[in-house]
């Protein structure tokens, strides 16, 4: 009978936490949100030596306080879900900042086995670790690994199976503290043991002492639920007091000072300073790339790049699957001639025109994305991109860490909503986010390149892309006088430039597509057979005839316009799919005007996000701010269309 395992993964941010996790979970991967959170979920199985283990990837945090929801997650999973082994992933090339957190997995006495990753980065630094001295002195095992090539993860899997089979034994580091300190926590463990007994069978008392004197506020309230807790609260804030006179500082940063400082010394002990290396390519990259001056112009590049690269390698894509469906469908249409035409038409138009359209429209400009967005994160380049457009965000009241989720709206406006939790407010989460659902997705990216660059010309996208960069500052300039409160600044890591694993970049790009795929075709075909199916019944004549004011006479678009914009809330491709269906028979989109199609383009760019974002925004912010962000875009993007089409036909009459 196979044995199961549960092993999570824990580690600050870019330590290669999700390197090994793809090595020991390969494809083997469901990305959810945690309940009840909005928090990303990564677990994968694998079966190694007679085990079946599921491994689940926490998010990637620097300590187990409560600055933020992915840390309350990872400690509330590791104290109270109590997997089998916590599986520490640490930079070796900057062990000291990394051993802050170990400290703490140690506190709450969770069976641990360290990754010591990035060896070989560290090596180019002059840094090697005494991998067997560091792990008597924690008393957990080390084990080195390279993550991206897959060296030691086979040792690190034989090490977690010992220990969890009981075969090695662990003799975990006893954290304790300076005489004054230790003395406190000691008084006010006894107290928790002696008033808390249920609390302590999920949590340690001394963690529980120890979360009490740093004034944690999670815990605190934890406390109030126990006919007891007001009695250990009260004292608790007593010894914080007496601490915080002592040392003339708050009581968190007392203790956050003295884990660095038993984190220093342990480091200090282990660390091999070798011969000082030369300076490396990554380092004269690093400096040339975060210049003042230089950096910019290399952002621009990258970015024009980028969209260069998505529109030709989806235009050359585009064409080869259009002529190559084309056929395939005319031969499958001439296949059901002994269909009545209504059903005919369902099956040819509504269910594989669907299928047809997802793959030669949305698919050749969404999977190169994908792959350029993979290929940026893996080489530790957005960071970069955050720090040089931190003064630009701060005019609109936000610091460079937005322009990480602003990019990832490139991708998907949903991870990109999502990802406004690393912003350190909730008035900066919900700026960022309403910034977010202004950039143009990959699936707005399909609409735009596939209609404006392959038929206008690739010049005028990408003016159009210019014209929403402009917008997304005037309106959070505006939004930031509005919100009260003041920006925070830039506090974040930049980690190390590293050639882009191929195999990362194919996992991450695969695991977009597959999601994309799953969720958006049967959406595409839905859509497509509900257009087909009202073009057969008549009702579409009814509901182009009710837009027709809006459609034609404020926007200047075909009356038929109207159907996919109205569909296109399901997904933003579908506009584009969606267009090219509701026309007139015979009618194609190259046969509409340039200024039709930039302005149909700039509608769907600007309007309501799709279905999923605003379940996104829900979940977020609550109903309230996402219907007021939403209808902020619908009635912008009305607005701004009529507007542009009256300015287009000054400079290209029809």
């Amino acid at each position: 009978m196979t044995k199961q395992l549960r092993v999570a993964l824990a580690g600050n941010a870019n330590v290669g936490k999700s390197a090994i996790f793809n090595q020991l979970t390969g494809l083997n991967q469901i990305v959810g949100n945690w309940p009840g959170k909005t928090v990303e979920r990564a677990e994968g199985t694998l079966h190694f030596k007679g085990y079946t283990i599921r491994v689940i990837d926490l998010p990637g945090i620097y300590s187990l306080s409560t600055f933020s929801i992915e840390e309350i997650v990872s400690r509330d999973y590791i104290a109270v879900e109590k997997p089998d082994i916590i599986v520490n992933v640490v930079d070796a090339s900057a062990l000291e900042r990394n051993l802050y957190f170990t400290l703490q997995l140690l506190e709450l006495e969770a069976p641990i086995v360290m990754a010591l990753n990035q060896v070989d980065f560290a090596a180019k630094k002059g840094i090697r670790i005494n991998a067997e001295k560091l792990s008597e002195i924690l008393g957990i095992p080390v084990v080195p690994t390279v993550a991206i090539t897959g060296s030691g993860i086979n040792e690190l899997l034989t090490t977690v199976i010992a220990v969890a089979s009981g075969e090695k034994r662990l003799k975990p580091l006893k954290v304790r503290y300076g005489a004054e300190v230790e003395k406190k926590v000691q008084k006010l463990q006894e107290l928790v043991e002696r008033k808390l007994p249920q609390l302590c069978q999920v949590y340690p008392a001394r963690w529980i002492a120890v979360k009490l004197l740093e004034r944690d506020a999670d815990v605190e309230g934890k406390l109030k639920n126990y006919e007891d807790g007001a009695e250990v609260l009260e004292y608790a804030d007593k010894l914080a007091a007496e601490l915080e006179k002592l040392h003339g500082e708050p009581s968190p940063v007392i203790l956050a000072s003295e884990r660095y400082s038993i984190a220093s010394k342990i480091a200090k002990d282990v660390t091999i300073e070798e011969a000082p290396p030369k300076i490396s390519l990554e380092q004269k990259l690093d400096a040339v790339t975060t210049h003042k001056i230089l950096g910019y112009p290399i952002l621009i590049g990258v970015i024009l790049a980028m969209f260069s690269l998505i529109f030709v390698g989806g235009s050359i894509l585009s064409s080869a699957l259009d002529s190559l469906f084309g056929n395939i469908l005319q031969f499958i249409k001439d296949a059901l001639i002994f269909l009545p035409s209504a059903a005919k038409s369902l099956i040819a138009d509504g269910v594989l025109g669907g299928i047809a359209a997802g793959i030669t429209i949305a698919l050749p400009y969404i999977v190169p994305f994908y792959i350029i967005l993979a290929l940026l994160e893996d080489s530790g380049y957005l960071p970069r991109a955050a720090f040089l457009m931190d003064n630009l965000m701060h005019k609109i009241g936000l610091h460079g860490k937005a322009f990480i989720p602003l990019i990832l709206g490139y991708g998907c406006s949903v991870p990109a909503c999502i990802g406004c939790r690393i912003m350190e407010t909730e008035r900066e989460r919900l700026l960022a986010a309403f910034v977010v659902t202004l950039i143009p997705c990959a699936a707005r990216t399909v609409v735009i390149l596939g209609l404006v660059g392959r038929f206008v010309g690739l010049h005028v996208a990408l003016a159009i892309y210019i014209f929403d960069l402009i917008l997304i500052f005037i309106l959070g300039r505006i939004a930031f006088k509005v919100l009260p409160g003041e920006p925070v600044g830039l506090i974040m890591e930049m980690p190390p430039y590293k050639k882009p694993s191929l195999r990362n970049v194919l996992t991450k790009t695969w695991s977009r597509t597959k999601d994309f795929v799953y969720i958006a075709f049967p959406i595409i075909v839905a859509g497509s057979l509900t257009i087909t199916a009202l073009n057969i019944t008549g009702i579409i004549k009814y509901i182009t005839a009710g837009a027709k004011p809006l459609i034609s006479g404020w926007l200047g678009l075909p009356a038929e316009a109207g159907v996919p914009l109205i569909f296109g809330v399901l997904r933003k491709e579908l506009a584009l799919i969606l267009l090219e269906e509701a026309l007139p028979q015979g009618m194609k989109l190259a046969d509409l005007a340039a200024i039709q199609m930039i302005v149909f383009s700039l509608v769907v760019m600007i309007y309501i996000p799709c279905i999923a974002t605003i379940a996104a925004l829900i979940k977020e912010f609550g109903w309230k701010k996402a219907l007021a962000i939403t209808f902020t875009d619908i009635a912008l993007a009305l607005l701004l269309g009529g507007i542009a089409y009256r300015i287009l036909l000054v400079f290209m009459p029809s």
